[in-house]
């Protein structure tokens, strides 16, 4: 049974920057094609911020002869970036990317290599959400827009583009909304951490919210899309980073985003528009909502007030998602979660995407389960969420 992946990536070709160093200077992203920084997005005020040939590495794995380490169940072992054949291949730059990676026409080929009937494409490049400057923010946000847009459409109907919102500007994202609805975008992304100066309860993106769920229009918040935090908000821990811990706590990131919409009146407000929440697992999912209606109540007694709205989980079933890849927790824990909550995603063409393997790893985290849920999981639900 092919499945359809809720969860895949583009790399983002040079024409994604087209005009923005002219227009914004040393604050705009742009792609160096040279020297040690080979094929890498930089911001020259800021830096490298993502290094395109590396978003790319799992499609160099198969066609390269990499050794595809992983234990029963879960994805390829992330690859060490420091190897010397690692290193071969990562010089060959965006132009050794396979060929279905730079062009839409051809990730059929990848898809059929993977038993993948379709994918949902989330951005490479996570800066994309973080700029500082918002008329920035909007300008490239709309060129990825139209970039995506012809880089979908190239497929033959196997691949879908998830719209970049500019929501730190309301304004500018309802315009956008409606002019990447027209264009027959099925869903968007938003950033996974609102400005904390401004989260997402605040009224000014109810536009947004209204025009998302007017429309029928998934907005959904990957792993990683962190809107800009100002200086004065970053504290610096005491404590050593760890990056064990950092990767294991990966989705306190989102918990905050998901407690503000579900508990603080979005929700309410707009019963019928749906939240995606990408790439950050789930097998979490079903403790954390029992800790989330718990804590809600607890906050109402404390208060001497009365609760008398729905509970989290109940506003969760009837509006979240949340993609999988390798999360045998959540597949065991999915009538908690909600088994039409569920989707899995490959995540290609990252670099810890199940690619090419991913029938291997289904067949191993869904064994023992019904067919029915495993189809649910890997394909009803995403086509009944988007509508295709």
């Amino acid at each position: 049974m092919a499945a359809i992946s809720a969860d895949s990536h583009v790399v983002e070709a040079e024409d994604v920057f087209i005009g923005l160093p002219e227009r914004f200077g040393d604050d705009a992203p742009r792609v160096v094609g040279a020297g040690t920084l080979q094929d890498s997005i930089i911001i020259p005020s800021k830096g490298p911020r993502g290094v395109r040939r590396r978003m790319g590495f799992a499609g160099m794995r198969k066609r390269d002869g990499l050794d595809l380490q992983r234990r029963p169940g879960h994805k390829p072992e992330v690859d060490d970036m420091r190897d010397a054949e690692a290193k071969r291949i990562l010089a060959m730059g965006y132009d050794g990317l396979r060929a279905g990676i730079r062009d839409g026409a051809y990730r059929h080929e990848d898809q059929d290599e993977d038993g993948i009937e379709a994918e949902f494409l989330y951005p490479g490049f996570f800066g994309l959400f973080s700029f500082e400057n918002t008329e920035l923010l909007v300008a490239c946000q709309k060129n990825y827009n139209d970039w995506l847009h012809d880089y979908a459409s190239a497929s033959n109907g196997r691949l879908f583009g998830l719209a970049a919102i500019p929501i730190q500007d309301p304004h500018a994202a309802v315009l956008e909304l409606d002019r990447v609805i027209k264009k027959g975008f099925k869903g968007g992304c938003i950033p996974c951490t609102a400005p904390p100066e401004v989260p997402y309860r605040d009224e000014c993106y109810e536009p947004v919210w209204a025009r998302a769920e007017e429309a029928h229009f998934p907005l959904s918040m990957h792993v990683g899309t962190n809107a800009y935090v100002p200086a004065q908000y970053r504290q610096k821990s005491p404590l050593p980073r760890d990056e064990t811990f950092d990767y294991a706590s990966t989705p306190n990131t989102v918990q905050r985003t998901l407690v503000d919409l579900m508990c603080r009146g979005v929700a309410e407000r707009h019963p019928n528009l749906k939240f995606v929440v990408g790439e950050f697992n789930a097998g979490w999912i079903a403790h954390w909502l029992d800790r989330v209606d718990q804590g809600l109540l607890r906050e109402h007694r404390f208060k001497s007030r009365e609760f008398t709205g729905e509970r989290p989980h109940e506003v969760w079933r009837r509006q979240f998602y949340a993609t999988i890849e390798d999360d045998r927790p959540a597949v065991l824990t999915r009538e908690i979660i909600g088994l039409d909550n569920l989707m899995w995603g490959s995540d290609y063409p990252h670099v810890d995407s199940t690619w090419p393997c991913s029938m291997q790893v289904l067949d191993e985290i869904f064994e023992g389960v019904d067919d029915a849920d495993r189809q649910k999981i890997t394909r009803d639900n995403v086509k009944a969420l988007y509508g295709i």
